[in-house]
């Protein structure tokens, strides 16, 4: 099976789309054409992939992106046996023939218009039942794939669940230590930028540093570098998720600060996963997903629930585990335990491909569409 796989908007390098999904298509002896912003994004294509540059898309900059995107996929989307694509922006760019096409569905796209800083606010409540809309056709037009249980509430039809989980090692490379927390994963004030530049604030006196790994929001940017060189945090920008993991690996905790907003109340981040598989503990917000997993589970916690907007709860729970040597491992070792046996992405891998093998041989050859999308002008 050949794949033809498409962002412009998430990194080439995005955990779930090349590390995860591209990389199980990969070692199950499947061939992959990967069309992404890998120029604009500094990023040199896997060798044993067939890459696309794409223009990246951008805040209200898209339409550049989604132009280059349209004849990049009418070009490639007859070699392929199966289009999976990951934006949802791009089915304004999907070519009118084409094989067996599959979205990937990892956002609430209606909701997460809320938090948007580039979308002029008197305009994302409005927009976001033409989100919703869009949403409702793709289901008569393609396949989809949800990263969520919590996302089936959007459609009419039963779609399958590919969970957002990760790779979990046998055993964490190394003991939580008491000297630093980390985040890792995107930075936007929905995500608790500002709460955790607090919190590092807070817990310099105490020596305990902040780590933060990953890419930010335009709006939040200044205030990190600035956080950064007054010693709050140490940030480091985008690192590829193979790397990142390793970084995080033996932090006193991983933090998930995440605000109260309608795109977070169904999803479990992925992050805090990616915390307990390398046994760290965690301390989060008490987005419902996410307190469940750390303190409701019958193996016992592995971690902390701050309130949203705290950051000084955060701080004194960090502080708490620093402190307590007993607590940190036991948290680490149910953290690592539930995520190898619940969320190791292996399983899930298997299901995956399995199911675009499934919807490429019950649609061989292309399709011709009895109606286009609407083009960007």
């Amino acid at each position: 099976m050949h794949a033809l796989v498409a962002t412009v908007l998430h990194h080439p390098e995005d955990a779930r789309i090349l590390h995860r999904q591209i990389r199980a298509l990969l070692d199950a002896g499947h061939t992959v054409t990967y069309a992404a912003p890998f120029r604009e994004r500094g990023v040199t294509p896997w060798p044993e992939l067939e890459a696309v540059d794409l223009p990246r898309a951008v805040g209200r900059r898209r339409l550049r992106a989604l132009r280059a995107a349209r004849a990049a996929l009418a070009e490639h989307a007859p070699k392929a046996d199966v289009l999976l694509f990951h934006d949802p922006e791009l089915m304004l760019a999907l070519p009118r023939r084409r094989p067996a096409t599959v979205w990937d569905v990892h956002e609430d796209a209606a909701a997460a218009l809320l938090t948007k800083p580039w979308m002029p606010r008197p305009l994302r409540r409005p927009l976001a039942p033409v989100v919703r809309s869009f949403e409702r056709r793709a289901e008569s037009r393609m396949h989809l794939l949800l990263a969520e249980e919590g996302y089936r509430g959007r459609f009419a039809g039963a779609h399958p669940v590919v969970p957002n989980t990760t790779f979990v090692p046998e055993r964490p490379a190394r003991q939580p230590g008491h000297d630093r927390i980390v985040y890792l994963g995107h930075l936007s004030t929905a995500r608790g930028a500002h709460e955790l530049v607090e919190a590092g604030r807070l817990l310099r006196p105490h020596g305990v540093r902040v780590d933060v790994i990953g890419a930010a929001d335009p709006s939040v940017r200044p205030m990190l570098r600035a956080a950064q060189q007054e010693g709050a945090v140490r940030w480091f920008g985008f690192v590829p998720n193979d790397r990142a993991l390793r970084m995080v690996s033996g932090a006193t905790a991983g933090v998930s600060l995440l605000h109260d907003t309608p795109n977070y109340r169904h999803s479990l981040p992925t992050k805090v996963v990616e915390y307990m598989a390398h046994g760290l503990p965690v301390i989060t917000t008490p987005t419902p997903a996410a307190e469940a997993l750390v303190t409701g589970r019958p193996e016992g916690a592995c971690g902390i629930v701050v309130p949203h907007g705290d950051p000084r709860a955060a701080a004194e729970a960090a502080l708490l585990l620093r402190g307590d040597p007993g607590l940190r491992s036991r948290f680490a070792r149910t953290g690592h335990e539930i995520a190898r046996e619940h969320y190791h992405w292996p399983v899930q891998a298997k299901a995956f491909v399995r199911q675009l093998e499934e919807w490429a041989r019950a649609e061989p050859g292309l399709r011709t569409l009895p109606h286009r999308a609407p083009a960007p002008a």
